[in-house]
């Protein structure tokens, strides 16, 4: 592949990721040379490199090959003769590394080297799920299959993942350990049916020793890429072979994922990754101070602003860890100490984001949780009593503490009307007056997700 074919690819590319995209990611690519099979790209620096890997390698790849087939890999390196940037910022970057290939001959998708057992924090949220994870990845006799993580964004599902991909590349170097995307494993579907090389495509797959699929939510409702991971996934449980899936909510609550998929991953062990508690996000924030502080020696952390933060910002622990990366930065930067006031100062836009917002899914989960009954009941179809009133509750708190319309709220209770919602509305205020259990109920739901 020339440079005047790289010119005309990411042409190709424009038009299929969007102009916004397209000046981001892959405008400041430029094409290195060939060697060996091996496409190598000059960025700017260690993160584009690695998001432009994660995004868009394979679609970069399959646009290559369609000119010159004897590519099999794209690399994406900053050169050699670039300007070094500050010392505490590669050691991050070069963390991220690709899984060795194996003889299936699937590009394996980068992993993060601080994604391990080690430095994952344990909490009572999350101890279920990390007991399960170190029991697949001692590599001892299959146990449970699949071995199903969901919850939240920002969690650990994906931490959890790459630790258990990196202990048994450890333990155990001559398995065929392949992590990948849901989306990933879409696109090489797709590719392959444009290429007619389904059996190379099957055989692939049906070679591994242990799969691992993240976010297996995005394949909902795509028809052909479901038969397919449905067959693949029969295929490695027959073959004794270990299956890793995680996605953001159980496996009866994925929309568009087709029953017998279902039925499928509910078949093992699925764990559930409950949203953090003070006590984890705070050890989780003095395990990554005593990180930075080999980056940033003498600057003083005054007491006091690791449990403003752990109190503060409660959802999401990428914008937790990032919060402090960006506290330290700043004070590096100004040569201040870490005081309670710098820290409103610097962080005032993510403490106003991380303000406490319900929303409609965490009502629904705790109302189902306080009424004992499966999340797929409260939103499904069934009226009998015992589904209704808790459905009642879960649409009268849904419109009296988020601010979602009558008809938002009814699609995320089963496509109901409109109507519907507003006669669940009224009805729980009429009871909430005559009723004293209601009432309590509400009350206590009420003080429950405001905590």
């Amino acid at each position: 592949m020339t440079k005047d074919q790289w010119g005309q690819l990411k042409q190709d590319l424009l038009k299929t990721i969007g102009k916004s995209n397209y000046k981001s990611w892959i405008e400041p690519l430029e094409l290195s040379h060939v060697d060996e099979g091996v496409a190598t790209f000059a960025v700017p620096t260690s993160f584009v490199g690695n998001y432009v890997s994660q995004k868009y390698g394979d679609q970069i790849l399959y646009h290559a090959q369609g000119i010159s087939p004897e590519i099999r890999r794209v690399h994406f390196q900053v050169p050699a003769n670039q300007a070094r940037r500050p010392a505490a910022a590669p050691r991050a970057a070069a963390k991220i590394e690709a899984m060795p290939k194996h003889d299936s001959g699937i590009p394996a998708a980068p992993l993060d080297r601080r994604f391990t057992f080690d430095t994952f924090v344990v909490g009572k949220p999350n101890e279920l799920a990390h007991a399960a994870a170190k029991r697949v990845a001692s590599g001892g006799p299959v146990t449970f299959n699949p071995l199903f993580l969901y919850g939240g964004v920002g969690l650990g599902k994906t931490h959890l993942m790459h630790a258990i991909a990196w202990e048994l590349s450890q333990r155990q170097p001559e398995l065929n350990v392949v992590y990948l995307s849901a989306e990933q494993f879409m696109y090489r579907f797709v590719s392959a049916l444009r290429e007619r090389k389904m059996m190379d495509f099957k055989s692939m797959f049906r070679s591994v020793d242990v799969l691992m699929v993240d976010d297996v939510q995005f394949i909902a409702g795509k028809d052909s890429t479901q038969e397919e991971f449905f067959h693949t996934f029969n295929a490695l449980v027959d073959g004794g072979k270990q299956i890793i899936i995680s996605a953001d909510r159980a496996p009866g609550e994925i929309e568009n994922l087709e029953e017998r998929i279902k039925s499928r991953l509910q078949c093992g062990l699925v764990v559930d990754l409950h949203p953090t508690n003070y006590e984890l996000r705070l050890g989780i924030l003095q395990s990554k101070v005593e990180y930075y502080r080999a980056q940033y020696p003498g600057l003083v952390l005054v007491d006091g602003v690791l449990e403003f933060l752990a109190m503060r910002i409660t959802k999401n622990v990428r914008v937790l860890e990032g919060a402090l990366t960006r506290l330290f930065a700043f004070a590096s930067l100004v040569g201040h100490e870490i005081t309670l006031e710098l820290t409103q100062d610097c962080l005032a836009d993510v403490l106003r984001s991380s303000e406490r917002q319900v929303t409609i899914e965490e009502i629904q989960r705790q109302v189902s949780d306080h009424y004992n009954i499966r999340l797929s009941d409260l939103i499904g179809p069934k009226r009998v009593r015992i589904f209704a009133r808790p459905r009642q509750v879960a649409m009268y708190l849904s419109k009296q503490m988020t601010s979602r319309s009558l008809p938002e709220i009814g699609r995320r209770f089963g496509g109901r009307d409109h109507t519907t919602v507003m006669h669940g509305v009224r009805r729980i205020d009429e009871l909430r007056i005559a009723d004293n259990q209601i009432a309590e109920d509400i009350d206590l739901l009420r003080r429950t997700l405001e905590a």
